[in-house]
């Protein structure tokens, strides 16, 4: 089975993308090669240390690749948590700042119930705003939070210092 290490070699930078100076994380190569793919799951799905997880809760866009995949992996139910506005039900939202303003995320009021357990799944922490933000919608609604894990961290935006959860966990750090 791949390892992080193998998860890690096969990210791909780019550089000034989206924007002059910015080194952009490419996953494609992950998500395109079926063995490294899986491999990710079932790293994402052991953050969990075996505890009962009710549902994997993914972040808008491309942490629903993966908490998806690791909800099926554990027999769990699947939450998202959007950008404002994409949700068709009755929503809860926390607002986040960004380098330049701010944003809101979103979640269903039903989709957890007071005491589940709660893995939250992302593909990337950065700077933590958004993941943080999460993590106050998941509390507000009751949830256990027992693990938030990340495919990728960059470490020296020092966004888990914005978490306010246990067992914060990341596959590969930069």
């Amino acid at each position: 089975m791949p390892t992080a290490a193998d998860l890690s070699a096969a990210i791909r930078d780019v550089p000034d993308f989206p924007k002059p100076g910015i080194i952009f994380k490419d996953i494609t190569p992950i998500l395109g090669d079926a063995a490294l793919f899986s491999a990710s799951i079932d790293l994402l799905a052991e953050t969990a240390q075996g505890a009962r997880i009710d549902k994997v809760v993914g972040i808008d866009a491309r942490g629903f690749i993966f908490a998806a995949a690791v909800a099926d992996r554990l027999n769990a139910g699947f939450v998202p948590i959007r950008k404002e506005g994409k949700l068709p039900w009755t929503t809860r939202g926390m607002a986040y700042t960004l380098e330049y303003g701010e944003s809101v995320v979103e979640i269903h009021d039903d989709s957890i119930m007071a005491g589940e357990n709660v893995l939250l799944v992302d593909d990337l922490l950065a700077t933590g705003g958004t993941a943080s933000a999460a993590i106050k919608l998941l509390k507000a609604l009751g949830a256990n939070i027992v693990s938030v894990s990340f495919l990728i961290e960059l470490s020296f935006l020092n966004g888990r210092e914005k978490l306010d959860a246990p067992n914060i966990q990341s596959l590969i750090t930069f």
